[in-house]
């Protein structure tokens, strides 16, 4: 099992690249399973989940692969010979596998998924994405844990979600766009990866309008076509980036990203006295020695994200102040806690708050990942501590960043894999 180790206290500084998004890259790989024929995806990052994804549609009978282990093109060919299950095995490790249950239902009448799994950071149940397909009129059953699915026909209908959901906005809207009629989904998420999946439908065929706001309206159609797309980037990678060359009081450029789809943390570094300025693509942060504390809440966008949360926290540990994170999306999200007390950071939890009393400095010391962006937080806290910083279970981390390590060693950082 690796690990990583960092020797903290160096800035970084120099461009780095951030990588295509794992949450777009997920629901659009599933999203070719609505098509006969080979679908081709660029700047697909190189992440476990990814290689799940593959694995699970491989099973199902697609011809599911990366070019080479150096590209960033995966090909998902599908042949209409399909074995509509997902099994336990691979949807315990990543509850994203149950973004092929719409496209099952819709293209072949019938699916049967494992009920999820994935990180442990609190109860993320799929009650809305069988709510959405019910209305579209599939047949649902819960039977030893799986999800079975059917229906000769799905209908367009009115979903109006009861809580807002990414990807269970995004499973009915694949099952929608081969639903008989008009399907207008209410309270739906707004996320950039949403629209980029709507945008991946519409190239392949589909009739999709308003996708990106709370409210979406889906035409079926009789059929799809495989389509050739490069993934956007990966918004919370870039994030973390900024947030490493501003722990470490460095100057970084990251490249290829979407500035605006960033706003809420660039509003919340600025705040804490980072200048941030858009330069091409990219965006650049230089940070002093020490930033002053802000508060958060995490929301859902075009909010504060939750998946920066952790980072931030990082960040907020050696500020000037007292920063008040309230974490609003999962409730199990302050497991990184105990660990960044093991590098002296000064944090108190109140239910679903967390207190940072900013300290000077943080000391190296031996960490555990519990998910996959705590260890980015458990990363980012050991380039500013003083003194070696081991951070084992980092298999949380592969799910999600794209050899972080890499990017962040070749911005200055001392800092390398090794197995345990």
């Amino acid at each position: 099992m690796d690990k990583i180790v960092i020797k903290g206290g160096q800035a970084l500084h120099g461009e780095v690249q951030a990588s295509g998004a794992k949450n777009a890259a997920l629901p659009i790989l599933a999203s070719a399973l609505l098509a006969d024929g080979t679908s081709i995806y660029r700047n697909v990052p190189a992440l476990a989940d990814v290689a799940t994804m593959l694995k699970v549609l491989r099973t199902m009978g697609c011809d599911a692969e990366r070019d080479s282990e150096t590209t960033d093109v995966c090909r998902v060919g599908v042949n209409g010979h399909i074995t509509p299950e997902a099994p336990y095995d691979l949807v315990k490790t990543m509850r994203a596998s149950v973004l092929v249950l719409g496209p099952l239902v819709a293209r072949f009448g019938r699916a049967r998924v494992s009920m999820p799994g994935g990180c442990a950071i609190g109860a993320r149940p799929i009650d809305q994405h069988l709510k959405g397909l019910k209305a579209l009129g599939a047949d649902i059953h819960l039977t030893e844990g799986y999800v079975e699915a059917t229906a000769k026909q799905l209908k367009g209908g009115t979903v109006n979600f009861d809580v807002i959901t990414v990807t269970g906005t995004e499973n009915v809207m694949m099952a929608a766009v081969l639903a008989k009629g008009r399907t207008l989904m209410e309270n739906c998420a707004r996320e950039p990866e949403v629209e980029e999946l709507a945008k991946v439908l519409n190239k392949m065929g589909a009739r999709i309008e308003g996708a990106g706001t709370s409210s979406i309206t889906i035409e079926g159609v009789d059929g799809l076509k495989p389509v050739e797309h490069a993934i956007l980037p990966d918004r919370i990678e870039a994030g973390t980036l900024l947030v490493a060359a501003a722990i470490s009081g460095g100057d970084v450029l990251v490249k290829r990203v979407v500035p605006e789809h960033m706003d809420a943390l660039v509003e919340k570094l600025r705040e804490a006295g980072c200048t941030i300025t858009t330069e091409g693509s990219g965006l650049r942060c230089k940070a002093p020695q020490r930033l002053d504390a802000v508060n958060i809440t995490t929301t859902e966008h075009p909010g504060f994200p939750t998946d920066m949360q952790a980072q931030l926290m990082a960040l907020m540990s050696v500020s000037q102040g007292t920063s008040v994170i309230s974490e609003n999306i999962f409730e199990n999200r302050f497991m990184h806690v105990p660990e960044l007390h093991r590098l002296g950071a000064d944090i108190t939890i109140q239910g679903p708050t967390a207190v940072v009393k900013g300290v000077k400095g943080l000391s190296g010391a031996p960490v555990m990942a519990t998910d996959l962006r705590a260890s980015a937080s458990l990363i980012l806290a050991g380039l500013r501590a003083e003194g070696r910083t081991d951070v084992s279970r980092v298999y949380h981390l592969d799910r999600g960043y794209e050899r972080l390590e890499r990017k962040l060693s070749a911005l200055g950082a001392d800092i390398r894999r090794e197995k345990a």
